[in-house]
């Protein structure tokens, strides 16, 4: 099927801030309240929506996050200067692991969500812990 093919019943509480996902009669696809989870996600993960309507098109893309305190052991000034080689000069860095790898890459914080399919993302993460 394609992706506007899959139909869920969306509602968003503004102020209880909440997105509650229904299958609807119309819905064909089991898997499109999962996709749609992962678009609200995505979404609010801070991604692109062209990003994020990749997610419900393609099969083969997945979500990961993971904290640089995860990976390295850093607290204070030393996770700032990590954050920093990380997203680069101007972001240069974070381009061009994106731009290498084809994966969309967000730095929240401490966080670093990755996009992209699986075996993609495994190389930018290991990217990212290298620098």
């Amino acid at each position: 099927k394609q992706w506007y093919q899959r139909r869920v019943a969306i509602t968003a509480g503004v102020k209880s801030r909440n997105v509650e996902l229904k299958s609807s009669p119309e819905t064909t696809d089991i898997t499109s309240l999962q996709k749609a989870a992962d678009f609200v996600r995505a979404f609010t993960l801070g991604f692109d929506i062209d990003d994020c309507l990749a997610l419900v098109r393609l099969d083969d893309l997945f979500l990961e996050t993971f904290e640089i305190a995860d990976v390295k052991g850093l607290k204070g000034d030393h996770l700032a200067r990590a954050i920093g080689r990380i997203a680069g000069k101007g972001g240069r860095t974070k381009y061009t692991i994106e731009n290498v790898t084809k994966t969309r890459i967000v730095l929240a914080d401490s966080k670093i969500h990755i996009l992209g399919s699986f075996q993609n993302m495994r190389i930018a993460r290991t990217a990212i812990c290298n620098l």
